[in-house]
């Protein structure tokens, strides 16, 4: 028989990046103090279910759709920033590097789990494309990343806007006897002159 407790754990290990120990452990201490956590945390998730929505224009989340950064009049038209998911806006925002606007395609082709491009907000990049003046794929590094980020650039190339790709290699305080293979390999292709 599941328990209530039980029930609990179970549904938060379903979270990303959370394993049955770090559910267990959340869910003691939401227990613990179940009178402050719960219903504070109830009424954020309750509400965050009727405000939260998806925008046309993008593909992020926001309270307003178009969101706050497409409705942005200090950003930048020119450029669009193509990322898989709407973790990758956020962290672009974190670093305030990028004052264009963002595309959220929601995932990568993968043939192994069935997503081809009409599963993907390819059609709606493509037309977007078509006023703007350059598109970066600020796609993963991995195989299913790249491999989308070729597909949507050959889709676009008939667009005639400037394709570009973020540059990959070494982060910043990074060590050359840590970095794997096809790092060090990237870096060392995309070396620009000092």
């Amino acid at each position: 028989m599941t328990t209530s407790i039980d029930r609990l754990i179970a549904e938060i290990a379903k979270l990303p990046g959370v394993g049955p120990r770090s559910a267990r452990r959340l869910a003691l201490n939401l227990l613990r103090q179940r009178e402050q956590r719960i219903p504070s945390l109830i009424s954020a998730l309750h509400t965050a279910l009727e405000t939260v929505k998806t925008c046309n224009v993008c593909g992020s989340l926001d309270e307003s759709d178009p969101c706050k950064i497409c409705t942005d009049d200090g950003r930048d038209n020119g450029s669009i920033l193509v990322v898989e998911d709407v973790a990758d806006v956020w962290a672009m925002e974190r670093s305030r590097a990028f004052r264009g606007r963002y595309h959220v395609l929601g995932g990568t082709l993968s043939a192994i789990d069935g997503r081809g491009p009409d599963a993907l907000r390819i059609e709606p990049l493509l037309q977007r494309a078509s006023s703007c003046k350059e598109v970066i794929l600020a796609l993963s590094a991995t195989v299913a990343g790249q491999t989308t980020a070729h597909y949507v650039a050959e889709r676009l190339a008939e667009s005639g806007v400037t394709i570009t790709r973020l540059a990959q290699g070494i982060p910043m305080g990074g060590e050359l006897d840590y970095m794997d293979d096809g790092t060090l390999g990237a870096a060392l292709s995309a070396r620009v002159a000092y």
